[in-house]
């Protein structure tokens, strides 16, 4: 007889609560990775940032105790965070310094005292305002646009439609790397400009075409727009993609395929090829 099919794990949801003295940004984007790690398993958050006063903590410790569940902190202070961790060990619930193991391997490598100072990882600094040219570079330099600043990008990536490069050079821009994009047009040759660049690493960026017939599929479908077209035909798109990376092999210029991939491990990817152009290493794709 055949198996049986096994039944459908239901869901396990359960509150943490991330109490930040600062933005909460670090502590739920730690949440978001570790509990990725386990399956079925679905937390409900609840945020509690710039948490800095008596006052402040006394109402998290109300919703804590409403919502019973697991607590992460950031929280710099030390009297506040010990006060933290009392009202917690009162409700019986379990408390977690975020960033506590790394900072003490970091202080005994260093030898180095903490900071005491709040949020200081998002300090006015020349890494912010390099930040937020970067990003404002992304978008003045989006799907071909600006040609004219592209010498002064660090990255350029280059693909047919769909294959994720605004929102890679969005996210690239996040880390401080000005990024334009360029698309590629069927049945054009690609911008002869591009072959001309110095500064910039050149990255194409390729796709499986079924996986290319669906992304698009799916945008048409959020546009309203039929199919009986030649942007989402099987055979044009494989035609399409298989001159993309002809030409992406002539020119030489390194590729990353991004079937697999979330925009984050395609930035992670052109990150470390950016790595080898500016140290004088040639690489052909990402691993």
């Amino acid at each position: 007889m055949p198996e049986a099919p096994r039944a459908r794990r239901l869901a396990t949801y359960f509150h943490v609560h991330l109490v930040s003295d600062s933005t909460g940004e670090t502590l739920n984007a730690m949440a978001k990775a570790v509990t990725a790690r386990f399956e079925g398993v679905i937390p409900i958050e609840h945020i509690h940032a710039l948490v800095r006063s008596d006052r402040q903590l006394a109402k998290v410790l109300e919703k804590i105790e409403a919502s019973p569940g697991v607590v992460l902190h950031t929280i710099v202070d030390k009297a506040l965070r010990e006060a933290l961790e009392e009202g917690c060990r009162k409700l019986g619930q379990p408390h977690i310094g975020a960033l506590d193991p790394l900072v003490a391997a970091l202080s005994r490598h260093l030898g180095a005292a903490l900071s005491t100072r709040v949020g200081a990882q998002h300090a006015l600094d020349s890494d912010y305002f390099n930040r937020m040219g970067a990003l404002d570079f992304a978008i003045a330099h989006d799907d071909g646009n600006g040609r004219d600043g592209l010498e002064d990008a660090d990255v350029v990536l280059v693909g047919v439609s769909r294959t994720s490069k605004t929102p890679t050079c969005i996210y690239l821009a996040h880390r401080g790397v000005r990024s334009a994009n360029v698309p590629l047009v069927p049945g054009q040759s690609p911008p002869e400009y591009l072959s001309t660049l110095k500064r910039p690493l050149v990255v194409g960026l390729t796709v499986a075409p079924d996986r290319l017939v669906q992304i698009r599929k799916n945008r048409l479908t959020g546009l309203g727009e039929v199919f009986a077209t030649p942007y989402v035909d099987l055979d044009a798109v494989r035609d399409e993609t298989v001159r993309a990376r002809r030409v992406f092999e002539r020119l030489g210029w390194p590729t990353i395929d991004v079937t697999r991939r979330s925009v984050e491990e395609t930035a992670a990817a052109v990150i470390n090829l950016l790595g080898d152009h500016r140290s004088g290493r040639r690489s052909v794709s990402a691993t």
